[in-house]
């Protein structure tokens, strides 16, 4: 079952209003732009068929004309020739060739009043699925997008946060086992300034012990401390 009954339900459509209640909005724009579409091929077809009636119409008017014409030539014709019975039945042909121009007038214009409508209607249908397929173009970029947004935050998610948080582990790892090394290395292997401090201390234990020794053996002391009077 289609979504309108005919195409006037197409022109006052609310495509707002029908694709908020949509369960599938994708799905019903399809279904409205397919409605369009078909409603348009037999708008025109109606209207191909009234312009082809109104050129009939036309020139069966002018057929009329003519022919009305030609009675009323007739006519004063046979009052020239002091037929007055002939002219009256060729006024009574005129009259009956105007009274069918007048109706065929009128046909004319009633065709004129539809060909008018279908071209309004027309209008507005083209209007109608210009504006269902730009709708239907918006929607298809939405999704994709949407689409895009989803892989991008599963995989935000999922497997690369956690290949990079194994990833800083095992550097975190590396690090550690780095600096524990130098520590061991440094424990067990002085640096070069380490080792010169170390002799600069050893060389001021000797001396003092030197002076030390000196002193209780009463000679001079030497390496620039002087002997105090006891």
């Amino acid at each position: 079952m289609g979504v309108f009954s005919r195409i006037a339900d197409i022109v006052s459509a609310n495509l707002n209003s029908l694709l908020d209640k949509a369960e599938d909005p994708q799905k019903m724009v399809r279904l409205i732009i397919q409605e369009m579409e078909e409603g348009l091929v037999q708008e025109r077809s109606n209207l191909a068929r009234y312009l082809l009636q109104q050129k009939e119409l036309s020139r069966q008017l002018n057929r009329y004309a003519d022919q009305a014409q030609e009675w009323q030539d007739k006519a004063q014709l046979a009052l020239i020739k002091n037929r007055e019975d002939l002219a009256r039945a060729a006024l009574l042909e005129k009259a009956k060739l105007t009274e069918a121009q007048q109706a065929l007038q009128e046909e004319l214009g009633h065709v004129a009043e539809g060909i008018s409508k279908l071209g309004h209607e027309i209008q507005q249908l083209e209007a109608k699925l210009l504006d269902a397929r730009a709708r239907q173009q918006a929607m298809s970029l939405r999704c994709a997008t949407a689409d895009s947004r989803l892989q991008i935050q599963a995989r935000s998610g999922g497997e690369v946060p956690r290949q990079m948080g194994a990833k800083f582990e095992q550097m975190e790892r590396k690090i550690s086992e780095l600096e524990a090394r130098a520590d061991i290395h440094s424990q067990g292997n002085p640096s070069l300034a380490q080792q010169f401090a170390e002799l600069a201390v050893d060389d001021a234990i000797e001396q003092e012990l030197a002076n030390l020794k000196a002193r209780v053996a009463g000679k001079p002391v030497t390496g620039g401390e002087s002997k105090h009077d006891e």
